[in-house]
This record gives structure tokens, C-alpha cells and sequence, in this order.
């Protein structure tokens, strides 16, 4: 570090550090390699302050107008690429606050008066982690709505259901994209929910204990768009729950992201064949000419595990520290930053896939015919027209299911007298339930996958995103 780099770091620590820190040190200590991405929020934080400090007489309305513009030209600078970070001042706040002063002189030095950089940390970040709710809330829905519009196309397509990726009853597609639009809709929600939770104004509670200073935090709470000042100064700076949930949040909806990811490369594959991913989202083979690999899903479906690492990291980070504020807790944004970025992509990413997303009807309809999947069709038919208890109905079908692997075909296939053979009640009525359409056609339950329940979910959703 040059004479003058030390010079400029000791003036932001105040007078009781004769020397500046050495090459290691300063390496461990800095955090404007990734903490510049709060630059919008820093300075939008501090123009709210000096306001407010005007406002209350705690400094001048010319200084004030002063700083307010000066901010306005470092922001341009960062925006522009003209602006120097520089790593011997340590963090954004001394960046800003530093070429501020630089800008106009005196005036910026009065910047800081009555807060810290620990509450001025705790406004930025959450100010960044607000907006990244915002745009997951926004990526989410542009994400349901690629659902819908495959639910619509679909809606009496008939697939087979799965339950340990075995056939098990007949369901449609279109029942099948609204199960991810409802999974959705709950990560849309805990954004949220967490975005209200997050909307409290740390400024002003200063370092740990607050100010002598006569603030207005309601003042500076409403210029940032929160609901309320934070209401205790030690959990103001401590506090990383916001970002916690964020990350909670997120974690949750990478799971669900990767699951349909995973589906896709099952269902993209020779031995399915049920959908077609265009050729935006998927790649070839150096080597095999055939190939259409879906790199894309399996892409997600790793990156999407970042977000669960970022998730503990920051849970490890925070668990063992008393308050009020630690350094440990610089190493919050990184962690959040990747997640939020991953998560973008994510969204972003699968968005594009559904949309370009092809189904392959046909070889939807005849896998939903295999593995005997009406089996359950016909033991609901013994309880309710033969009056069978439903273990011994059960049985029954099992029985028949037997006798069709048997001789090599499916339930439909069986004569009556075959069916008769097992239970004589059976009578030609049955055969009604046995074909995968009038399957899922009998599904009429509040949320089953007959066609016309499946559109009332269509239409309840379109009206909702609307």
C-alpha cells in the first residue's frame, strides 16, 4: 500500500491508527470486490439521510443540497464506468462517501454524521435483497404464465401419472402444468410474505444503540419506501433475517425448478419421448451425430444447488454470533449475491423451456394406456357399483391385473368372461372406466385432473395474473 492509499484508509478510521493495514490484511478486510454491486442502494440510502438531516437542522439545506448532488454525479460516474474503486477504502460506503468529498469538499464530511457504516450496511442490503424479491416475484410470474399457457393447450391431453416414476393412473397435461403453476404460486408468495417482513428502515439506529442526534427515521423510512422504521437499534444492525428468508425462499424454489428440469431430461430422452425441448435449450454430441442432449435443464438442475450452498453458508455464518454486529458478517453478500443471480437465471432460463416447450400427445396417450394404469379406475367401479368393500375390491382388481400380465394385455383387453371368472358380479358396465380418457374424465374432485376441472384452475389463475 502507497503512503498516500494508507493516508486515505487512516482518514476514514479517525485519528487513532498511526498506520495503515499491510497486503494480507487488507485483502481479508476489503469487501468492494463484491460490495460495489451496492452502489444504487448506498447512495440512494445516503441522499435519503442528508434530507433528512436538513430537514431536522442536524446540518444546512445547502449542504444538504450540495451532498444531494454531488451523489448524483458519483452515481452517474459508477454508471458510466468512469468511477475508481479503490480496495484501501475498504467497502461502497467509503468509496461514496469518499469521491463525494472529493466532488464538493467540506460538505461531504458532514455526510455521516449521525449514522454508522453498520446501519448504513443494514439499509443497503436490505434495500439490494427488496429488489431481488421484486424481481423473483416478476420472474415467477412470467414463469406461471408459460405454465398456463402449456395447461391451456393440454388440458385433456392424456399422460400417465407417476408415483415412484411408475405409471399409476391416467392424468392430463394440462393437470400436470398447473401442478407447477401451484408450486410456483407458493415461492410468488413467500417472496412476498418476506419482502413485508423486510420492509422496516434500519437508518438511524446508528452503530448499535442509536443517536443523540434528533432523527426523523420516519422521514428517511418513507423516502426508501418502507413501511416503518426498525424499532430496536441492536437488532437493526444484527439482524440478517431478510436475507435469510430471501434465501429460504429461493432455496425452496430452486427445488422446484429443478424437479421440472429433471423431468424434462427424462421426458426429452429416446426411451420417452414425450416432449421435444427446441433447439435453443438443448446441444450435440462432438462425436455421436444423433445426439439433442437437454443441457440446458441439466445445467439448471446443478446450478440451481448453489442456492442451497449460499443458504447454509449464511445460516453457518450467522449462528454463533452474539450482538451486536461482527465482521463475520461481510461475508453475508456473496452468498446472497450468487444465489440471487443463479436464481434469475434459473427463472429466466425455465421460462424460455416452457415456453418452447412441445408435447408429444400421441406418445403421452399411449403411455398413460400402459402399466394398467385404470387399475384404480376399476376398483372404485366394484365399490360403487358392487357395493365391495374397497380392500376386497382391491383384491379383485389385483387379481384380474395378474390375469392380463398373464396373457400379455391390459385391463381393457379382458374379455367379461374373463372378469367374470374372478367376480361374477362384473358386468359389461365396466368397460366404461376402463379407457385412460373416461379415466380422467371421472376425476371431477375439487382439484382432480378431469379436463373441466383442470380449465376452472386454468381460468382461476389467468383471472388471478392478470
Amino acid at each position: 500500500m502507497t503512503d498516500a492509499s494508507k493516508s486515505s484508509a487512516n482518514a476514514m478510521w479517525g485519528g487513532r491508527f498511526a498506520e495503515g493495514p499491510d497486503a494480507i490484511m487488507t485483502a481479508i478486510n476489503a469487501s468492494i470486490g463484491f460490495d460495489q454491486r451496492l452502489y444504487a442502494q448506498d447512495i440512494a440510502g445516503s441522499r435519503a439521510h442528508a434530507a433528512m438531516l436538513a430537514a431536522t437542522g442536524i446540518i444546512t439545506s445547502s449542504d444538504a443540497a450540495a451532498i444531494g448532488e454531488g451523489l448524483l454525479t458519483v452515481l452517474s460516474e459508477i454508471e458510466s464506468g468512469n468511477f475508481t474503486f479503490s480496495t484501501a477504502l475498504e467497502d461502497i460506503h467509503l468509496n461514496v462517501e469518499s469521491r463525494l468529498t472529493e466532488i464538493i469538499g467540506e460538505p461531504g464530511k458532514r455526510l455521516h454524521t449521525a449514522r454508522s457504516r453498520n446501519d448504513q450496511v443494514a439499509l443497503d442490503f436490505r434495500l439490494w435483497v427488496r429488489d431481488q424479491c421484486d424481481a423473483a416475484i416478476r420472474g415467477l410470474t412470467d414463469l406461471m404464465r408459460a405454465f398456463l399457457a402449456q395447461a391451456e393447450a393440454g388440458a385433456d391431453w392424456v399422460m400417465p401419472g407417476f408415483t415412484h416414476l411408475q405409471t399409476a393412473q391416467p392424468v392430463t397435461w394440462g393437470h400436470h402444468m398447473m401442478a407447477y403453476v401451484e408450486m410456483f404460486a407458493r415461492d410468488r408468495s413467500r417472496f412476498e410474505d418476506a419482502r413485508r417482513r423486510m420492509n422496516e428502515c434500519p437508518l438511524g439506529a446508528a452503530a448499535l444503540a442509536g443517536t443523540s442526534f434528533p432523527l426523523n427515521r420516519d422521514m428517511t423510512a418513507q423516502a426508501l419506501g418502507f413501511d416503518r422504521p426498525t424499532a430496536n437499534s441492536l437488532d437493526s444492525v444484527s439482524d440478517r433475517d431478510f436475507a435469510l428468508e430471501f434465501l429460504a425462499a429461493s432455496s425452496i424454489c430452486a427445488m422446484h425448478l429443478s424437479r421440472f428440469a429433471e423431468e424434462l431430461v427424462i421426458w426429452s430422452s429416446a426411451q420417452f419421448r414425450f416432449v421435444r425441448l427446441s433447439d435453443k435449450w438443448t446441444t450435440g454430441s462432438s462425436i455421436m451425430p444423433q445426439k439433442k442432449n437437454p443441457d440446458a435443464a441439466e445445467l439448471l438442475r446443478a446450478k440451481l444447488g448453489r442456492i442451497l450452498g449460499a443458504t447454509v453458508a449464511l445460516f453457518t455464518i450467522m449462528k454463533g454470533l452474539p450482538l451486536t454486529y461482527s465482521k463475520d458478517m461481510q461475508e453475508d453478500k456473496e452468498q446472497v449475491f450468487d444465489a440471487a443471480d443463479t436464481l434469475m437465471l434459473g427463472l429466466a432460463a425455465m421460462t424460455g423451456m416452457v415456453g418452447d416447450l412441445t408435447a408429444n400427445r400421441e406418445v403421452l396417450k399411449s403411455a398413460a394406456a400402459s402399466g394398467f394404469s385404470t387399475a384404480t379406475d376399476l376398483a372404485d367401479w366394484l365399490v360403487q357399483r358392487l357395493d365391495l368393500p374397497f380392500r376386497q375390491a382391491h383384491h379383485v382388481t389385483g387379481s384380474l391385473v395378474a390375469l392380463a400380465e398373464a396373457q400379455g394385455c391390459d385391463l381393457p383387453d379382458l374379455t367379461l368372461a374373463d372378469m367374470n371368472a374372478v367376480h361374477p358380479g362384473i358386468t359389461q358396465d365396466v368397460y366404461s372406466v376402463l379407457g385412460v380418457e373416461n379415466s380422467v374424465r371421472s376425476r371431477v374432485s375439487y382439484g382432480g385432473t378431469a379436463p373441466d376441472q383442470v380449465r376452472v384452475q386454468i381460468s382461476r389463475w389467468k383471472s388471478v395474473l392478470s
